[in-house]
């Protein structure tokens, strides 16, 4: 298992056929088993249904192929404590500060995200890292 993170927008990418390039470093950071959150698979599965028109039965397929190389971190009462903290301390939505709170929880040093700020870094622990930058 690597030492990452992936928020949603990056599974989603793996799924796009619009963006070749983007698509390729998706299915490269889901190469090697990286940690995601319940909320993530949730996310992938509407965006690629609703945003990318991907079939509901593909839709299905896509969760139970992320539940087979991703390690899923189920979200808790600490996460949601730490994520308002999150929120109010960097200026997340809540939505991002449970994300953040998420990799956070399992000690990962690099969320990579597309839609947060590149480079941050959080508590000393975490950066933010966009792999498209």
């Amino acid at each position: 298992m690597n030492n990452y993170f992936i928020d949603s927008n990056i599974c989603v990418y793996a799924f796009d056929k619009s963006d070749v390039f983007k698509q390729q470093v998706a299915f490269n950071l889901l190469e090697i088993k990286p940690f995601v959150s319940s909320q993530v698979i949730i996310e992938t599965y509407n965006a690629c249904y609703k945003k990318l028109k991907i079939e509901v039965h593909a839709c299905e397929s896509i969760v139970l192929h992320l539940c087979n190389i991703t390690a899923i971190v189920e979200i808790n009462d600490q996460i949601f404590r730490n994520a308002i903290i999150f929120k109010k301390k960097y200026q997340f939505s809540f939505l991002d500060a449970i994300i953040v709170s998420s990799a956070y929880s399992t000690g990962t040093s690099i969320l990579y995200s597309e839609d947060m700020q590149n480079n941050l870094v959080i508590e000393n622990n975490l950066t933010i890292i966009n792999p498209f930058a």
